[in-house]
């Protein structure tokens, strides 16, 4: 009996000491609880569904650690917003304190969704579009043809690399067209690449690599000439154009490929004169009141003789009743009877000055002294001061404000400089 009651007291003490383990227990988890949980913003009216006045970090976010004294604060405005995910895209809701109001639509929200649109502002797709190419498709009133190829130079090896890309429009007289292009470095007449023909084609595509080998001494001083002919059934040549390239410095800058499309030109089928000839275009612009110069290329030119080396160059002149006003002068081209230029000039003149002002374009050939010598010349104007072609040319330009003029022109020998 004595140990019933010993057992019955020693079950009550046991379980009134674990009910005091268990409460203290409790208490510790409370106070830890309460040491890792968030401090409320002081002034803030933000709460979450989740701890009541305790704020609580966005769920299915990561936590960081950052200082006891900082709180995380979400935005109400990004809890009602849809989350997509990186790797499948697919839709899913965050929820949300169902006490904080709804927030304002943003706009366009009801045709568009966070994988189209940020929540900022919208993207304009027309502010990232290149500008549109017309050169394919925009072919100019009397046009020969187009052709497209690319130019590198390769500095350390000298090697002139040209592609041969492709031609559109070419004007064949016959119904069918078989073209192919014929390539020259120009002063050297001697050597030809040749692409292959292209059967019944006008719009040809070529996709062929030639390769010239030029010091970088001359490479600038060199033009490239590509000659477009039509092959008929018995495999003889008819040229329907020529396109005439001058390798420039800022053409073969930096070592890279430059894709460049230019419109064939017709080739002069008139013999040079005696003194050779000189080709240029003229263009007047009433609202600038600028007179343009643009000198093309010359031929047939009688170089005198000498020792060293022969360079040639034209000096356009503007004059203002036979008294000089300003002149300016191309880049000098080394021992070519065909120079080409294509290098444009303007002047300032008034259009009331354009009835007594004249042009005067002289070819002269660089000399081991300090005085060029003078190859010929032409002259330019209204009626006082040419006649026939030269005239004609002048009247069409101030009949064509703003439009280039292209002509041909005989130089004439005369004894100054």
């Amino acid at each position: 009996m004595a140990e019933q009651v010993a057992l019955v007291i020693g079950g009550i003490f046991g379980g009134l000491l674990l009910l005091l383990l268990i409460g203290m227990s409790c208490c510790l988890w409370k106070r830890i609880c309460a040491t890792f949980t968030y401090e409320e913003l002081p002034g803030t009216g933000a709460v979450s569904s989740l701890q009541g006045h305790k704020l609580c970090p966005l769920q299915g976010g990561t936590q960081t650690s950052r200082p006891p004294g900082v709180p995380f604060v979400v935005p109400p405005f990004l809890q009602s917003q849809d989350r997509v995910s990186l790797h499948n895209r697919e839709r899913t809701q965050v929820q949300r304190d169902p006490r904080c109001p709804d927030p304002d639509p943003l706009p366009h929200s009801s045709n568009s969704n966070l994988g189209d649109a940020c929540v900022v502002g919208t993207i304009n797709p027309e502010l990232y579009k290149f500008p549109e190419d017309k050169s394919e498709t925009h072919c100019p009133e009397g046009c020969l043809g187009r052709l497209w190829f690319s130019v590198e130079y390769q500095q350390e090896a000298e090697r002139l690399l040209v592609g041969l890309i492709k031609a559109q429009w070419l004007q064949v007289p016959s119904e069918t067209c078989s073209p192919l292009v014929k390539l020259h470095l120009l002063p050297d007449e001697r050597r030809l690449l040749q692409s292959k023909t292209k059967r019944r084609t006008a719009n040809p595509q070529f996709d062929e690599h030639f390769i010239f080998q030029v010091s970088s001494k001359s490479i600038t001083q060199r033009v490239l000439r590509f000659s477009v002919y039509h092959v008929d059934r018995q495999k003889k040549h008819q040229l329907l154009g020529q396109v005439l390239f001058p390798l420039k410095n800022e053409t073969l800058a930096g070592d890279c490929r430059r894709i460049i499309w230019r419109d064939l030109e017709a080739e002069s089928l008139e013999p040079p004169s005696e003194f050779g000839d000189l080709q240029f275009c003229l263009s007047y612009n009433n609202c600038l009141s600028r007179l343009t110069v643009v000198v093309l290329r010359a031929k047939g030119l009688k170089l005198q003789d000498n020792k060293g080396v022969i360079s040639v160059f034209v000096k356009v002149s503007l004059m203002n009743h036979n008294k000089f006003i300003k002149s300016k002068k191309t880049s000098a081209v080394l021992g070519s009877t065909h120079p080409v230029y294509s290098e444009t000039f303007s002047f300032k003149a008034d259009p009331t000055e354009l009835d007594t002002a004249s042009l005067r374009l002289t070819v002269l050939q660089d000399t081991d002294g300090d005085r060029s010598l003078q190859l010929g010349r032409v002259v330019v104007g209204p009626y006082m001061y040419a006649r026939g072609r030269e005239l004609e040319h002048w009247t069409e330009m101030l009949s064509k404000p703003k439009e280039l003029v292209k002509r041909w022109h005989a130089l004439s020998r005369t004894t100054e400089s």
